[in-house]
C-alpha cells in the first residue's frame, strides 16, 4: 500500500453492498460518492450483484436507488429477482426504486442526438430526484455501446460525462459491462474500467466439468483492497455469497480443554483426548474403520451431554444408522433427545461453496458442540484442487472460529493406505491425523492405527493393532513388524 493510501483511507465513507464477505474485501464496502464498474461473461451474476448492491441500501439503510436498464425490461427484473427475496415491485410503488428503461425495445424514446446522451443524463438526475436516491445502477453498458454509439472515443467521453455527473450530486454508481472471456479483457469495449474508480470482476469458469464462480477486486483507487479471486455463489432468498480465503484471520484463541475421542485407548494415545477448538483428520482404506471412529466421536460427546452433528457424504441415513447400530450406538435415540443430528447429502448435488454454505447454516442452527464430516474424499470429486483446498481452509477456519471439536474422514486410494494425506493438501490444515491401514501378518489381514500428527500435544509413537466388533474398536498391541504405514517417500512429502 502506497504511502497516499495511507492518507486518503480514513476519509473514505463505506457503502455496503449487501453480498456477504465481500465488504471485508473492500475493507467495509465501496467507497460511497465514486463509479465502480462490475465486469463479467454473461450468465456470471453481474445483474444480480447490481441489484443486490440496491436491494441492500433500501432495506438495510433506507437509501433509495435507481435501476438505468439497457437490456431487460423492468418487469423482467423484477420478476427475476424475486426468487432472491427482493420485492423490487413493492419498493418501486413505495418511491424507494425506480426505473429508468432504456432497454432495446425503449431505444427510440431517448433523446440522445447522433453523439450525445445528455438526454439519457437528464432521465437519470430526475429518477435520483424524484426517490432521492443515493445508489444507482446502469446496467449493462455493453448494450448502450451496441445500439447508440459506433464512435468509442465519443462513447468513452460520453460515459465519462454521465459518471461525472452523477458522482457530483454525492451518488454512488455501479456500473456493469460485458467480457468475451473469463481471463481476457476486463470489458468488451475495453473503455468502462477507465471511467470508473474501481473494477470488480466476476467469473464463471468451467472446470472438470464444473462451474466455479468466483469474484476479484481488481481495482480500487484511493484505497486497499483484498487481492486474488474469492470464491462466491448464488443462494435463494440472500443473493451473491462470496467466500473469502484471503480475509479470514488466524485468531482465535486456542483451547487446552480436552474431549474425548469416543475411545478410552485412543484418548491415551493422544495424551488425554482431542483438544476441543481442534480439527481431526482420519485417514485410511476403504473398511479400515473410519466410519467407526466417527460413530465413537459423535456417541462418546453425546454420552457426555454435548451436541454433535453429522455430515455424510458417501452413505445415507438408513445405512449410518445400522452401522451404529451394529457397533452398540443408538443414533436414533441420540436424535430423538435433541443432541445429534445426521445429514446425509450427496456431493454432485450442489457446489463446494453451496456445501460450506449449507454446513454453516446447520451449525448456527443446530450449534453443535462436535461436528463430524464423513468424508472429504467425497466432496474432493466436485471440485478442482483448487476449490478443494479452498473449501478446506474455509471449514476448518469456521469450525475453529466457532471452537467446536471437528473430525473429517479421507479414504486413500489403494488399499495399503499412504497417499491421501499428502494428495489431498489437508495435512496441514488439520491439527492431528490418525492413520488407519492394513496390515498383512502371514496369512492373516488386520487392521492398524497410528496417531500420526497431534499439534500442540505429546502423543504416543506406535503403531496399534486394533479389531472391530459389536461393541466397537478395540485397540492392543504394536504387530510384530513394524509396516511401511506411509509407503515410499510419503514421510518426505509430510515433512516439507
Amino acid at each position: 500500500m502506497s504511502p497516499s493510501e495511507d492518507v486518503l483511507e480514513p476519509v473514505l465513507e463505506r457503502v455496503q453492498t449487501g453480498v456477504e464477505a465481500f465488504d471485508d474485501l473492500v475493507m467495509g464496502g465501496l467507497p460511497r460518492g465514486r463509479a465502480t464498474v462490475v465486469g463479467g461473461t454473461p450468465g456470471s451474476g453481474k445483474t444480480v450483484f447490481a441489484t443486490q448492491f440496491l436491494a441492500h441500501g433500501i432495506s438495510k439503510f433506507g437509501e433509495a436507488g435507481v435501476f438505468v436498464t439497457f437490456e431487460e425490461e423492468p418487469a423482467e427484473i423484477e420478476a427475476n429477482m424475486q426468487g432472491f427475496g427482493w420485492d423490487l415491485t413493492r419498493w418501486r410503488e413505495e418511491g424507494h426504486l425506480a426505473f429508468v428503461d432504456a432497454s432495446p425495445r425503449d431505444h427510440e424514446e431517448l433523446v440522445i442526438g447522433e453523439f450525445d446522451l445528455s438526454g439519457l443524463l437528464a432521465r437519470i438526475l430526475h429518477a435520483v430526484e424524484t426517490v432521492q436516491a443515493k445508489r444507482v445502477v446502469l446496467d449493462s453498458l455493453a448494450q448502450l455501446f451496441d445500439h447508440f454509439i459506433a464512435d468509442p472515443n465519443v462513447m468513452r467521453r460520453e460515459l465519462f460525462r454521465i459518471c461525472s455527473a452523477l458522482k457530483r450530486t454525492g451518488l454512488t454508481v455501479l456500473m456493469t459491462a460485458e467480457r468475451n472471456s473469463e481471463y481476457g479483457d476486463i470489458t468488451r469495449h475495453r473503455m468502462e474500467e477507465f471511467v470508473a474508480d474501481n473494477v470488480v470482476i466476476l467469473r464463471n469458469v468451467l472446470e472438470r466439468e464444473k462451474r466455479r464462480r468466483t469474484i476479484e477486486v481488481l481495482k480500487m483507487r484511493g484505497s486497499h483492497h483484498v487481492e486474488g479471486e474469492a470464491p462466491i455463489t448464488m443462494v435463494s432468498g440472500r443473493g451473491i455469497v462470496a467466500v473469502p480465503l484471503s480475509s479470514l484471520r488466524l485468531e482465535q484463541e486456542s483451547s487446552t480443554k480436552r474431549v474425548t475421542s469416543g475411545n478410552d485407548t485412543l484418548d491415551q494415545m493422544c495424551g488425554g483426548g482431542f483438544f476441543r477448538d481442534s480439527v481431526t483428520l482420519v485417514s485410511g482404506a476403504t473398511g479400515t474403520g473410519k466410519t467407526l471412529l466417527v460413530t465413537n466421536f459423535l456417541a462418546g460427546g453425546v454420552k457426555r451431554g454435548e451436541r454433535a452433528l453429522l455430515l455424510g457424504y458417501e452413505e445415507s441415513r438408513g445405512q449410518l444408522f445400522r452401522n451404529a447400530r451394529g457397533w452398540g450406538v443408538d443414533f436414533a435415540a441420540m436424535e430423538a433427545a435433541d443432541k445429534l443430528k445426521v445429514v446425509c447429502l450427496y456431493p454432485e448435488a450442489q457446489s463446494l461453496p453451496d456445501h460450506l454454505l449449507t454446513i454453516r447454516g446447520l451449525v448456527e442452527e443446530f450449534r453443535p458442540d462436535r461436528i463430524a464430516i464423513d468424508s472429504l474424499s467425497a466432496l474432493e470429486r466436485v471440485a478442482p484442487d483448487v476449490g478443494f483446498r479452498e473449501f478446506l481452509i474455509s471449514l476448518t477456519s469456521f469450525i475453529k472460529k466457532h471452537e467446536i471439536a471437528g473430525l473429517c474422514t479421507s479414504t486413500s486410494k489403494s488399499l495399503i493406505g499412504g497417499e491421501s494425506v499428502s494428495e489431498q493438501h489437508i495435512s496441514t490444515l488439520t491439527d492431528s491425523i490418525v492413520l488407519l491401514r492394513y496390515i498383512q501378518e502371514q496369512e492373516t489381514m488386520n487392521r492398524g492405527l497410528m496417531v500420526l500428527k497431534m499439534r500442540g500435544s505429546e502423543h504416543a509413537k506406535q503403531f496399534r493393532r486394533f479389531t472391530i466388533d459389536g461393541q466397537g474398536m478395540h485397540l492392543g498391541a504394536a504387530p510384530d513388524a513394524a509396516p511401511d504405514i506411509l509407503g515410499p517417500g510419503a514421510g518426505d512429502e509430510l515433512s516439507s
